[in-house]
């Protein structure tokens, strides 16, 4: 029950990794300092809320996944809300204000959160607040904390015009809100120079979060003119500032270490996903020659024994362990290190002021500590600034503690993005960074995410070679940095190249099957079937397909699917098939040679290959990206996509080449049409609409 004293609004949160909940519990958190009170709840929680007969203003934090969907957590509400019978005054009583979170990197920016934002303002759902769209690709906090800081006066100003309103008991158009609330007046938060620093207070104190401090209070020197800031070291203005810092965040959980022995949970047990399957490793190749800059690999996995399903195009997740190496390395930082393959129940804490406080779905209540750190923990996230703030309480020195002040608050907030955020600092590096902080297990367990699994594009055909399933990844390499002291290979990638290092052929580059060894390596998977990425449903429709890399890993299995599609049906009409590949070295990095043996057979009917590091002797340089050589085929390209109404599909690196990519097809539309730069961009977006350009990409 909400306290009587303090005035309510009710807080929805929807999250698929936890970013929407820890924002929306730090509104929680900081409501009371404001006289207000949250009543929050997870926008699947549809028993305890109920939008039809809400009166109070309601505040929504919700992100996007995948190709821009809403979370799962908000699937059973975008439903409900999207039914067609609904009125258009359906929520004509509702005030509202949204914060969507997304990454830029990807083209349906912050979808989950203009879906809801939409669909509300159809069925006359009022803003109290401009919609705030935090971006993940330069950091969510220089949106969300202008936001946040705004939400307070916008939220009282509603709430007083509710009370007059409730008040006249007439024609409510006699009061005007001093908030915009047109209906499809939806202004995106910009961050501006002008934004007020608000003082968050500490729930618990009541006392105001700002920190002002001498330098010669906390033993610190003063840096030299000349000495740079880094991850441990600040430079005036930011060292000599008074500092908002976050409200600490109550703790909630309580870590018992047992006596007893016994098992460890099932790894499918942290998967709320779906059905998962353990299967075997057969074949491992290395694709990519020694010398070459990446080392792209190649598993086949024997699922025969399964009912493990897939169609070209679609990716399944593999349940990764973090690095042992790390693992251990963080026990005997936390002073743990005899105490690994203990057993811990971990419950929630009596007393917590943590609103609605439960133990973290990805924890089981009983398992050894080792597995909690090497399965469910994501040790390697950059640590949110709610987390920072926590650090602080643990931190012995106090030069330590101003430094990690700096960095949650907000006047070190280029300081956090810079050397935490953009070098992609984890808790192991704050840790080495930080040698008197000594957090407990309780608080990583708080504070760090649970660990993702990871997807892989299938890159074979079920048709093509019945029980077995193939993919293609490059190993992924962390270099050692300022703010990472040795270099690390991806968690995923890593933990998959160790794995298999006894079955690996470098170079054999080979898509025959020949060569297997016997494995008994198993893993662990689960399907994340594509809703869209897959071959056309007429196979008489042409297609191209755009794969630099790794991207062309999808692409494998629709040629493989292709050719056996051919083989069974002679009497069917078959569209052409466009591929474009490149990669830097025609002799290390030419992941599948064999394509050749698809436009010897027919199934391939144009191969376009680049090379972007071999050098040329011709007077003529070579393209060197997929994005010239679509040019240099323009009218080919446009008469597929325009005039044949051709599919168009995209895979790989979002950021160097998938956009690219998109600005060639603008060109090209926009040249063979003889239509303006703006026109093209319209058609695109219409191919993108009608689900004729399609992508599979990554930042």
């Amino acid at each position: 029950m909400c306290c009587e004293s303090k005035r309510r609004f009710l807080l929805l949160y929807a999250t698929q990794k936890g970013q929407a909940k820890a924002i929306a519990e730090e509104i929680w958190q900081q409501a009371g300092a404001h006289g207000l009170e949250a009543d929050m709840h997870c926008m699947s929680e549809m028993d305890k809320y109920n939008l039809e007969t809400e009166k109070d203003p309601v505040v929504i934090v919700i992100s996007t996944t995948g190709t821009g969907d809403p979370p799962d957590t908000a699937r059973k509400f975008v439903k409900k809300i999207q039914d067609k019978t609904l009125p258009p005054d359906h929520f004509a009583h509702l005030q509202y204000g949204l914060l969507g979170l997304g990454d830029s990197e990807y083209m349906f920016f912050c979808n989950g959160g203009r879906t809801v934002d939409r669909r509300l303002q159809e069925l006359g759902a009022q803003h109290f607040y401009d919609t705030g769209l935090a971006d993940d690709c330069v950091g969510l906090e220089l949106v969300v904390d202008p936001w946040i800081d705004g939400l307070w006066l916008a939220l009282k100003e509603a709430l007083q015009l509710q009370k007059e309103k409730e008040g006249m008991n007439n024609d409510v158009d006699a009061v005007s809100s001093p908030v915009s609330t047109a209906p499809h007046a939806v202004h995106e938060l910009k961050l501006r120079s002008e934004v007020q620093n608000s003082k968050l207070e500490d729930e618990g104190t009541g006392a105001s979060d700002i920190l002002s401090q001498k330098l010669d209070d906390i033993n610190l020197v003063a840096p030299a003119r000349d000495i740079e800031p880094s991850l441990v070291h600040s430079v005036p203005p930011v060292s000599q500032s008074a500092l908002n810092i976050p409200a600490l965040p109550p703790e909630y959980i309580e870590v018992e270490f047992q006596d007893t022995q016994g098992e460890n949970p099932h790894l499918s047990s942290l998967i709320s996903e779906g059905t998962t399957f353990e299967v075997p490793v057969t074949k491992a190749v290395q694709l990519t020659r020694e010398d070459a800059i990446k080392t792209a690999l190649l598993l086949e996995l024997d699922t025969a024994d399964t009912a493990f399903e897939y169609q070209p195009g679609d990716a399944f997740c593999v349940i990764c362990p973090n690095n042992v190496s790390e693992v251990e390395e963080l026990l005997h930082v936390l002073g743990l290190s005899e105490k690994g393959d203990d057993f811990v129940c971990v419950k929630v804490k009596q007393g917590t002021k943590k609103k609605g406080a439960s133990r973290p779905q990805h924890i089981p209540e009983r398992s050894t500590l080792k597995f909690i750190l090497m399965w469910c923990l994501e040790i390697r996230a950059i640590p949110k600034k709610a987390f920072l703030r926590a650090l602080v309480e643990c931190t012995g020195d106090a030069g330590e503690k101003r430094r990690l002040q700096e960095l949650c608050s907000r006047q070190g907030a280029s300081d956090y993005t810079r050397f935490i955020r953009d070098s992609s600092v984890c808790l192991l590096d704050l840790l080495h960074a930080f040698p008197s902080c000594k957090p407990s297990l309780s608080l990583l367990i708080e504070h760090l995410p649970k660990l993702q699994a990871r997807s892989y594009s299938v890159s074979s055909s079920n048709l093509y070679q019945p029980g077995r399933v193939r993919f293609v990844f490059n190993v992924v390499e962390f270099p050692a940095g300022p703010s990472r002291p040795v270099p690390r290979k991806g968690v995923c990638t890593g933990w998959l190249a160790e794995l298999v290092a006894p079955l690996l052929h470098p170079s054999k580059n080979s898509l025959d099957t020949r060569g297997e060894s016997s494995s008994t390596e198993k893993i662990s998977i689960f399907p994340r079937p594509n809703n869209a990425f897959h071959l056309p449903a007429d196979p008489s429709v042409p297609f191209i397909m755009v794969g630099p890399g790794t991207g062309i890993s999808p692409f494998i299995g629709f040629l493989q699917h292709r050719q056996k599609l051919r083989e069974q049906h002679t009497d069917w009409e078959f569209g052409e098939t466009w591929l474009f590949f490149g990669c830097r070295h025609q002799d290390r990095d030419y992941l599948f040679k064999q394509l050749q043996c698809f436009l010897e057979n027919g199934t391939l009917t144009h191969l376009k290959v680049c090379f972007s590091r071999d050098s040329s002797t011709a007077e003529v340089a070579p393209p060197k990206y997929v994005q010239d050589l679509l040019r240099l085929c323009a009218k080919e390209v446009a008469r597929v996509l325009l005039k044949e109404r051709g599919y168009f599909y995209v895979c790989g690196d979002k950021k160097h080449m998938a956009d690219d990519v998109s600005d060639a097809i603008v060109d090209i539309i926009s040249m063979e049409m003889e239509a303006d730069k703006l026109e093209a961009m319209k058609i695109l977006a219409k191919l993108r609409e009608a689900k004729q350009y399609l992508q599979d990409v990554w930042s």
